[in-house]
């Protein structure tokens, strides 16, 4: 159900075609890595939090994690994840397939810098068996982001 419900979302932008469901898991950056044949930071990971009463969703590069001072100083709060059960029902998504297409009223996206290092990056599309091929502009129309913002670390070793 719910990768046609962003089937059907990302139609409006022309990209419902760019939509690959496999039989393999992509629940996790890895195995979304192994799937769909990149490295594991051209996954674009939407993760899920709650500012005070507020739903967010932050898509960043597979390989970033969470940087709880720049996280603090954008949205000033503790980053705070959503259960799983709390992304269903305020998200809309199952985790493992939270992506910012389709998404509940009132969930506002931002997307990481740490994605901008890619032509291309492949967010979930509703399911844990899914992805989507998006250039970083196109991420951007479609998720319909807010700005994109720096609330991630990457790996040193890495660009």
């Amino acid at each position: 159900m719910s990768v046609q419900a962003v089937r059907d979302y990302l139609e409006k932008f022309g990209y419902a075609d760019r939509i690959t469901e496999f039989s393999e898991s992509t629940a996790t950056v890895e195995l979304a890595a192994a799937v769909v044949g990149v490295i594991p930071a051209r996954i674009a990971k939407t993760l899920s939090f709650k500012v005070n009463e507020a739903v967010i969703l932050v898509v960043a590069a597979g390989d970033a994690k969470i940087d709880n001072r720049k996280y603090k100083d954008k949205f000033g709060a503790k980053a705070k994840m959503l259960t799983a059960q709390e992304a269903i029902d305020l998200v809309g998504h199952p985790v493992g397939g939270v992506c910012p297409f389709a998404v509940n009223e009132g969930v506002t996206v931002y997307l990481d810098e740490s994605l901008k290092r890619f032509e291309t990056v492949f967010p979930a599309a509703g399911s844990a068996g899914s992805a989507v091929k998006l250039s970083c502009e196109e991420l951007f129309e479609s998720s319909q982001a807010a700005e994109w913002v720096d609330v991630c670390k990457i790996p040193e070793n890495e660009d």
